[in-house]
């Protein structure tokens, strides 16, 4: 009884008006072949020519415009892209009715499909440009496409393109966040087999020399003559009325107590025996898990430090993304500022992204509490081999309990802290907390005035605090200072 609009139950409600009011064509053919042309878009094909709505001049001109324009490519596995496809072709033929008391029924098919084309040529620029900045749909393919596009407008968009522009000239922040999480092993570079071309490397082995009564270490008493060696209840006997004879006498005889020194000489020898030693366990790097953010969003890292960072969480979501990782953002400025995010190519997830990208940065810099969430994120299911990326010009300080439980999660997870450190010279902050360092030194280039291109920085050496300042650094932060 409900023929032919029983075939509406499998079409989107989007589609429902379009569908029953569209003037070409025939209702019943319509309705029954919109689903096969939905059904041919989400697989990426052109639907068959021969589904024409009963109106094939009309409907087979569009078709050829949508194959020539690749909207199909578009439509794969995108539902609102496929919808919103049919839904404008719809228009256009419905609008045929309005055109031909003006002109011929012809002309005003080639009327339609032109401002066919023309619209979906603006829009179809504006699909590329998604794909461009993000490299994949994922479930933005569910968005409305004007919501999507609404989003298209906004500064935060064009933030985001400016930010996209800047990442191709990091590409380490590519190699970087690839790194991290503790998954899978990553990809080592072949050791050549002995019959490739180029002589192989002979394993060396240390050969240790000691050298006696070397100026070095001292490593006890002994008895002998060397004066230059006496100890100094030896020499007190010297001036001494009666033991100073017995003093002579042990001269003589070598028998004064003296500091005994011994010198090692190390040196690097090929391995005589290369084939009888047992080969060393070399430790898999892991890399491509999960993977926390945190983003410095402080008054110091405004200008172009900001532009890296932003660049950080840009990248970030990418290789979440392409990776099918789990990916998690804190942002934080001064004490209590802190905003979590999760990041994923989601209509939520690129809300996240744009706030982000248009936010400015502002306030002060307390990293405890990011750090505590941090390190609790990590006791999380989908999180226990994750690993934390810091980005930040580095001017924080930690608390000796905080880097104790960042100490905790690196015994018992394995948990690794990389950090991007944007600036000139390095911290102290950085230095405690991270077990690696990125350096982006020449961060003013990023700026979007444009100013210095060159990669000016004022400062000689990046190493200030351990040149002019040695002992102000920790045992603890000595161990990460580049050499």
């Amino acid at each position: 009884m409900d023929a032919p609009y029983h075939h509406l139950d499998v079409l989107p409600r989007s589609l429902w008006l379009p569908g029953l009011v569209t003037a070409a064509g025939h209702t019943a053919s319509r309705l029954a072949q919109l689903p096969a042309w939905r059904a041919a878009l989400l697989r990426g094909e052109l639907p068959d020519a021969r589904l024409d709505f009963d109106d094939a001049p009309a409907v087979r001109a569009f078709h050829a415009a949508i194959g020539e324009l690749g909207l199909p490519a578009l439509c794969r596995q995108a539902p609102a892209m496929a919808d919103q496809v049919l839904r404008t072709m719809l228009w256009h033929l419905d609008h045929l009715i309005d055109l031909q008391p003006r002109r011929s029924r012809e002309a005003a098919i080639a009327q339609a499909v032109t401002e066919f084309r023309a619209a979906w040529s603006v829009e179809k620029g504006d699909w590329d440009e998604v794909m461009a900045l993000l490299r994949g749909l994922g479930d933005l393919a569910q968005l409305r496409w004007d919501a999507l596009r609404g989003k298209l407008q906004s500064r935060e968009w064009r933030e985001a393109q400016r930010i996209a522009e800047v990442l191709q000239r990091l590409p380490a922040l590519t190699e970087l966040i690839d790194r991290l999480g503790r998954r899978e092993p990553l990809p080592v570079s072949p050791t050549p087999s002995p019959g490739g071309l180029g002589p192989q490397p002979t394993p060396l082995v240390p050969r240790v020399t000691r050298l006696m009564d070397a100026p070095s270490e001292v490593r006890g008493v002994r008895r002998s003559g060397d004066l230059s060696r006496l100890l100094a209840s030896e020499a007190a006997q010297m001036h001494h009325p009666v033991l100073r004879r017995l003093w002579r006498a042990r001269l003589v005889e070598r028998q004064l107590l003296t500091l005994e020194d011994e010198a090692e000489l190390v040196e690097w020898v090929p391995d005589p025996y290369p084939a009888t030693r047992p080969a060393c366990p070399t430790p898999t790097p892991q890399g491509r898990g999960p993977f926390i953010v945190c983003l410095d969003t402080s008054g110091s890292m405004r200008g172009a430090p900001e532009a890296v960072a932003k660049a950080v969480v840009l990248q970030a979501l990418r290789t979440a993304h392409a990776t099918q990782r789990a990916c998690r953002l804190i942002a934080f400025g001064g004490e209590d500022e802190i905003v979590e995010h999760e990041l994923s190519l989601t209509p939520q997830g690129l809300d996240a992204l744009l706030t982000v990208m248009g936010q400015a940065f502002d306030g002060g810099t307390d990293l405890q509490l990011p750090l505590a969430r941090a390190i609790e994120a990590v006791h999380e299911a989908g999180y226990t081999q994750a690993d934390l990326l810091i980005a930040s010009d580095g001017e924080f300080g930690v608390t000796p309990a905080t880097l104790a439980q960042l100490d905790a999660a690196r015994e018992r997870f394995g948990l690794r802290v990389q950090g991007v450190l944007i600036g000139d010279r390095e911290t102290m902050g950085l230095l405690e907390v991270c077990d690696d360092l990125h350096w982006v030194r020449d961060w003013r280039r990023y700026a979007a005035d444009g100013r210095h291109t060159d990669g000016f920085t004022p400062v000689h050496s990046k190493s200030l605090t351990a040149l002019y300042f040695p002992n102000a650094l920790s045992q603890r932060a000595a161990r990460h200072r580049p050499r």
